[in-house]
């Protein structure tokens, strides 16, 4: 916006104007609300907001899938760069995260404080409860049940992830390009 002042700078003095007349462009806002927010906006936000769901399976529910409970007790680097590849959305991949839980469970012997974070990132992702009690300390307490558990909803939630991200994507954009769309029928025609 062009200033009328020839320094280019409009400075704000005395009181707001009265209704009907144009306010000095100053960058400074005169209240909260404007045409993009209004203070009403952000209270009915507050009041949509998500409750947190439950987690599809308990978190001593290893054994309602024995292959994965029997690589996660052996390897869990391998499920947890698993989990990570999906909760990143493709950013990071398996061999990397995995690789990294390693490290950190050799050199520090605490992979869970690496791996707790990906629970909560995955709780926001889904809305999910905390549940029996914090992230940090389920994956301290109860490592591999924990990650089990996040293995089994992700997998519950249609994610194979013995394919990664991107081999999701694909599988998922190639059911939606064979789903027959039906014929759009005008009203007043027959078939």
């Amino acid at each position: 916006m062009a200033s009328l002042n020839p320094s280019g700078y409009e400075k704000f003095s005395g009181s707001p104007p009265k209704q009907g007349q144009k306010a000095a462009t100053t960058g400074i806002p005169l209240s909260s609300s404007n045409q993009y927010f209004n203070e009403s906006c952000e209270s009915n936000t507050r009041l949509q907001t998500k409750t947190r769901v439950p987690w599809s399976s308990g978190l001593c529910d290893c054994f309602s899938d024995w292959r994965n409970c029997c690589i996660t007790c052996w390897c869990p680097c391998v499920t947890f760069g698993q989990i990570a590849e999906i909760v990143d959305k493709g950013s990071s991949s398996c061999g990397v995260n995995g690789a990294l839980y390693t490290l950190i469970a050799c050199v520090t012997g605490c992979a869970c404080c690496y791996s707790c974070f990906y629970r909560s990132k995955m709780g926001q992702q889904y809305m999910l409860k905390k549940h029996p009690c914090g992230d940090c300390l389920v994956h301290c307490c109860c490592e591999y049940c924990a990650l089990c558990q996040e293995y089994r909803e992700l997998k519950t939630r249609g994610y194979d992830l013995s394919i990664g991200w991107h081999g999701n994507m694909e599988k998922r954009s190639r059911e939606v390009a064979m789903t027959p769309i039906p014929p759009v029928v005008e009203d007043g025609m027959s078939r």
